[in-house]
């Protein structure tokens, strides 16, 4: 493996309960073994960039109710293509060239497990979108 990779997988996380066998699918063991590892160490990138895209949108986000929070996490990934191509990048900036041909072979479906990992993340974040962004520095 070259530094470049090996630096990378070096500054992951391990993540115990993301098992990868010979059981799963191929999809499922990039996710467990990849994605979810990466978005995990990209969490707080993730976090900052969203309350950008909640400022950048007049902070109508927080006038929201909590289901229509949820609900604009969901819009935002998967309607704003730019936003959702953004989130793509930072995940997929972070493959080692390995793992981006394995990514290729099936971007689609793999595009899909990262947006609902992403999603997901987000959503268990939502706490830490309860202010405007210049109330809470």
């Amino acid at each position: 493996m070259n530094d470049r990779s090996t630096n990378l997988k070096s500054i992951r996380p391990v993540i115990s309960s993301a098992l990868v066998n010979d059981s799963m699918s191929d999809g499922e063991q990039f996710q467990n073994a990849t994605l979810r590892p990466i978005i995990k160490m990209q969490n707080h990138l993730l976090v900052v960039v969203f309350r950008n895209y909640i400022s950048k949108r007049k902070n109508v986000f927080f006038d929201l109710s909590l289901p229509k929070q949820l609900s604009y996490i969901e819009n935002a990934i998967q309607k704003d293509m730019k936003f959702r191509n953004s989130l793509k990048g930072m995940v997929i900036g972070q493959f080692t060239v390995e793992e981006y041909e394995i990514y290729i072979k099936d971007s689609s479906a793999l595009n899909k497990r990262m947006m609902n990992i992403v999603k997901e993340r987000l959503v268990n974040n939502i706490q830490l979108f309860t202010e405007p962004l210049a109330a809470a520095i």
